[in-house]
């Protein structure tokens, strides 16, 4: 709130301790308390854990089974040193016995792989009891990790895959030698915990959110919401309006639905309600919009990276194919709450509350680290790893600059402090999705799930891309965006490649899915925490953030049968054609659900709004021409009434 405070804007009592609802809906927030020496001693650890990942990554050429397993052996011991057995109240400078101890045995698993890894290797498939009671000691201590840091609900899919693998998966009669096959698969081959998601996470991710740590210091988060307070704030309904273009700047540098509804709703929700808007419409605007920032490039949610290396395609390429489905659902959000703002006749943010744009513009230069990168990754003049390095040194060199955030030593060793804490939920995940990939591959069953979905669509696409929607909602629910889509690509991307729908809009299409997961009930982790911001209702807030996220139910149909908007086989005037009808009908679609357009709309003007909207998304010519008359119909009528009532009214 102190953003607001040095523009004379009124301060807004917020209605819950943030840190409280960062703790209830977001694992990563639930950390040990340290304080003193020992938490200078935690900083100091994570820190070298930071400089560990960027010196492995940019300087050395080690063995993979030893990079792997040593950012694995790093990940356990300081995942077990922040993250504590239970969420609730925690002691200050307290660990016990038994963490202490379960952090030992776990690291020094995967340290005896890092020790061992060349003869390992070179033993083939022989292998002694000890070596497998080490590698579940190493699964146990990963999965417990991850309990902390993620939650429950990916170890459950986890445990189930592996139970389908130890019981009915594999043919081998002997349930010894069926344990031995497991735990060699998924701990000492590259086909389990140290697949493509743990690498990707290693080589690629690691540094990025360290990246991101540091450009959060630069106070750049606040300048999003100022530049956004200044450009859209004046306009009807403005702080919904700010909220949207905010979380969309946000998204470009950070990856986390729960920390962006958060970190800018405890600004924007407040200031909604103070307009005039419900209490669940500002929490559920917050939420739809800070969700889309994992589909935003260049950071979405670091999928983007693991997505490059599953279709083989260069990162600077995935992230802009992302770029006009990213602008089409934060289009959709803002044409919501723009309607909503003007059915209830809101108004925006008066002059004295708005940050002067002028004294703005001479901090454009925080975005030099976030430039820096994009031209470097755009034209492959580094890897992107040193890519993200060099943005790092540009973002500690603007710190200087800004003498409200300058980089003093402490916060440099904070910076690369929260980096290392930011790995451990990702890699963690990723290692349980790894786990999952692991017993699909080695028991067959995506064969088994492809065929049955691929039977049941009985060659029609749209059917597939309905069950494959359900599927990625279901299997998303409380798993982070990184793992979620490590699951999706294995188990649900190849049912549509098999349907005919190109590689790329596949994978593209499950990710978009698997993200509104943290809006869509039951496990809507985004909304509830926007709720809690606002004291409103949470299943409510669900329910209208879903809603309002329509674009990402939409968008994901429009690439998948025609992949134009992902650049794929198209023309620069497929693509304006494109857009240009999917915008309209995702207006009229959100014109319809929100029950006005011009003025309040009668049940069958909704039903033929609807109907408009998704002729006009649908690819096709005729499909389009359909769509533009309907939607020319409603908005004609809208018209008359509009007059009728004006007439009456004078």
């Amino acid at each position: 709130m102190a953003l607001f405070k040095k523009k004379n804007v009124p301060e807004v009592q917020e209605p819950m301790d943030l840190d409280a609802v960062m703790k209830k809906f977001d694992r990563e927030s639930n950390v040990r308390v340290w304080e003193g020496a020992p938490r200078l001693i935690v900083n100091i650890i994570l820190a070298l854990f930071s400089l560990f990942v960027i010196y492995v990554t940019l300087f050395t050429s080690w063995l993979e089974e030893i990079r792997l397993t040593s950012f694995m052996a790093c990940i356990v011991f300081v995942g077990f040193l922040v993250f504590p057995a239970k969420k609730g109240n925690q002691k200050t400078n307290a660990m016990p016995w038994y963490d202490i101890l379960a952090m030992l045995l776990g690291t020094g698993a995967f340290l005896y792989f890092t020790f061992n890894a060349t003869a390992i290797i070179q033993q083939g498939n022989s292998f002694e009891w000890y070596q497998i009671a080490i590698g579940i000691v190493g699964i146990l201590a990963l999965a417990e990790v991850c309990r902390r840091s993620v939650g429950l609900p990916i170890l459950i899919v986890a445990a189930c895959f592996v139970a389908y693998a130890l019981i009915w998966g594999l043919s081998n009669p002997d349930f010894g030698k069926r344990l031995m096959m497991v735990v060699r698969t998924l701990f000492y081959t590259k086909e389990g915990i140290f697949s493509t998601p743990v690498n990707v996470c290693s080589k690629f991710i690691g540094v990025f959110i360290i990246f991101g740590a540091f450009l959060e210091r630069t106070g750049i988060g606040d300048f999003f919401i100022q530049i956004s307070n200044s450009v859209v704030g004046r306009f009807s309904g403005g702080p919904a309006k700010v909220a949207v273009v905010a979380s969309a700047l946000e998204g470009m540098v950070s990856g986390s639905s729960v920390a962006n509804t958060v970190g800018s709703g405890s600004v924007t929700i407040p200031l909604m309600k103070k307009t005039g808007y419900k209490p669940e419409f500002a929490a559920a605007a917050e939420a739809s919009a800070s969700t889309g920032g994992q589909i935003m490039p260049p950071i979405m949610g670091a999928a983007a990276f693991l997505m490059a290396d599953y279709v083989q395609i260069p990162y600077a390429q995935i992230a802009l194919k992302a770029i006009l489905p990213a602008i089409l659902y934060f289009a959709g959000v803002f044409i919501t709450v723009h309607l909503e703002a003007k059915k209830l006749g809101l108004r925006g943010l008066t002059k004295d509350e708005l940050p002067q744009l002028k004294p703005l513009l001479k901090k454009l230069y925080l975005l030099l680290p976030l430039i820096l990168l994009i031209y470097l990754v755009s034209t492959s003049t580094r890897s992107i790893a040193y890519a993200a390095a060099l943005a790092i040194v540009a973002t500690v060199v603007v710190s200087l600059i800004n003498k409200d955030n300058r980089l003093t030593p402490q916060r440099f060793l904070e910076a690369l402090a929260s980096g290392g804490q930011g790995m451990i939920t990702v890699a963690a995940a990723c290692g349980v999705a790894g786990i999952i990939a692991g017993t699909i591959t080695m028991t067959g069953l995506a064969n088994t799930l492809i065929n049955g979905i691929v039977a049941l669509a009985s060659g029609k696409v749209i059917i597939a891309l309905f069950l494959t929607m359900l599927c990625c909602i279901v299997l998303g629910m409380g798993v982070p965006t990184t793992a979620n889509y490590c699951i999706m690509a294995a188990t649900c991307a190849p049912i549509l490649v098999r349907m005919g729908v190109p590689v790329l809009a596949a994978h593209f299409f499950v990710f978009y899915f698997g993200i509104v997961a943290d809006l869509t009930p039951p496990v809507a982790l985004a909304a509830y925490a926007g709720a809690a911001i606002a004291g409103a209702n949470p299943m409510k807030t669900a329910l209208q953030s879903t809603k309002l996220a329509i674009g990402a139910f939409i968008v994901p149909y429009i690439f998948a049968l025609n992949p134009a908007m992902l650049f794929i086989d198209t023309t620069v005037g497929q693509v304006i054609l494109i857009c240009a009808t999917s915008l309209i009908g995702m207006f009229a679609v959100s014109a319809a659900l929100e029950g006005y357009l011009l003025h309040d709309m009668p049940w069958y003007q909704r039903i033929v709004s609807v109907a408009g909207g998704l002729l006009l998304i649908y690819p096709g010519i005729t499909s389009d021409l359909i769509g533009l008359a309907l939607v020319g119909i409603v908005v004609v009528l809208q018209i008359l009434i509009r007059k009728k009532t004006t007439v009456q009214t004078a």
